[in-house]
């Protein structure tokens, strides 16, 4: 019976009759209300849509357009905006119905402001309140005399794994809102040329715009693939024949313009856009998947796996793999020989029998249906048809002489 059950519950799943969890995804929730397309940039730019992304029981606290504006005109900022920003995503999940049956009428939830460490003491928490009549509130526990915000509606919420509120405002904190410095600017080429990828970093340096192309995207998120030395060593010849934009080209190929952590890697498989790509007719783009804790980077030409990682702090990170990135644009996938056929197996001949008389040899009676004479063969698969249909026709008489047999048989 346990067996059948397993069956069961196995044949459901498969057949999108139970649900499967398939994770959420921030920006594309808000995409489907422009009336938030502000604080979906915002999320973005700052990085936090895909921190929100890769967490599980999570509340978005978001704000209209009309609702952002005064904290725009504070001119904060992205690294201010960004703890702004993560004090309006509490790590516990608070939907419309819990908000409003909070055990004692209020709660107080952590937010990433907190959780990331960037808050000083308890700065990033904050207190939710249900009022009489159903309203409900929001405050920064450090939000002094200011007045709190309130819950507006609920937008999408997925039962204990997302939900996505509106509120009225932003919430007004002094810490989050204190000015925040930059992190410290990393050199790509001296940071790879010392972690075994000094081969390729030499050639961003040598080869035209390759570096400042690359630096001049690290503050919007960048993820790098360098191939190790030994990597590099082997594809020199195929660089070498290349023009100078091939080798721009296939430099840049090594770069994506989004900032990728080796979680979301594992997590997002799919095709992605590099700093080669130019939207024309050559895409330049790979593919990642991965294979349980192994990512493998697939081109149509070659196979690159990630080997480790040299730095993976937001917004850059930056990765080593055993393979150089050939991009279907400039190479020729490798065709594979085909196998060579097997040699004929060898036959010893018969020794020959000594006869003093000479005769001609009767051929060999034949030895079944497959050596009789062709006119045997087709003559033997005429009568067989024919008794097959006669079989066929008549099942009651094979029937019948099966009977007879067995009783025969027993008797």
């Amino acid at each position: 019976m346990q067996h059948v059950l397993s069956l069961g519950l196995l044949f459901l799943l498969f057949s999108g009759c139970l649900p499967v969890s398939r994770g959420h995804n921030i920006t594309k929730i808000l995409a489907d209300h422009p009336e938030f397309s502000t604080f979906n940039h915002y999320l973005t730019a700052t990085h936090l849509a895909g921190e929100i992304n890769r967490r599980k029981t999570i509340t978005v606290l978001v704000v209209s357009n009309a609702g952002m504006a005064p904290l725009l005109d504070k001119h904060l900022s992205l690294y201010t905006l960004k703890n702004v920003l993560s004090l309006h995503v509490l790590v516990d999940y608070f939907g419309a119905k819990k908000l409003h049956q909070l055990n004692g009428g209020a709660a107080a939830s952590s937010t990433l402001f907190q959780a990331t460490g960037s808050a000083p003491g308890t700065a990033g928490f904050v207190n939710i309140t249900n009022h009489r009549a159903g309203r409900v509130s929001f405050a920064a526990v450090d939000a002094g005399n200011a007045p709190p915000v309130n819950f507006v509606k609920s937008i999408k919420e997925i039962s204990y794994d997302i939900a996505v509120i509106q509120i009225s405002s932003v919430l007004s904190s002094p810490e989050a809102e204190a000015p925040t410095p930059a992190p410290a600017q990393v050199n790509l080429t001296t940071l790879m040329s010392k972690k075994g990828c000094k081969t390729f970093a030499d050639l961003l340096v040598a080869t035209g715009d390759a570096e400042k192309t690359f630096e001049s995207n690290v503050g919007g998120g960048l993820t790098v693939f360098c191939p190790i030395d030994q990597a590099m060593k082997a594809f020199m010849p195929k660089f070498k024949n290349l023009t100078a934009d091939g080798k721009l080209s296939v430099l840049l190929y090594h770069g994506i313009p989004v900032y990728n952590s080796i979680q979301m890697l594992k997590s997002n498989n799919g095709i992605v856009n590099t700093l080669a790509t130019d939207g024309s007719a050559k895409n330049y783009n790979f593919t990642v998947q991965n294979d349980g804790e192994v990512v493998t980077l697939k081109t149509r030409v070659t196979v690159a796996t990630i080997t480790g990682t040299l730095i993976d702090e937001d917004p850059l990170a930056v990765y080593t793999i055993d393979q150089v990135l050939e991009p279907r644009e400039l190479f020729k996938p490798e065709k594979t020989k085909a196998p060579a056929p097997a040699p004929a197996p060898e036959v010893e001949a018969e020794a020959p029998t000594k006869s003093k008389k000479r005769h001609h040899a009767s051929p060999p009676a034949p030895a079944g249906p497959a050596d009789a004479p062709a006119a045997d063969n087709e003559k033997a698969a005429d009568d067989q048809s024919a008794a097959g249909g006669r079989a066929r026709s008549r099942p009651w008489i094979v029937a019948a002489a099966a009977v007879g047999a067995a009783a025969v048989m027993v008797a």
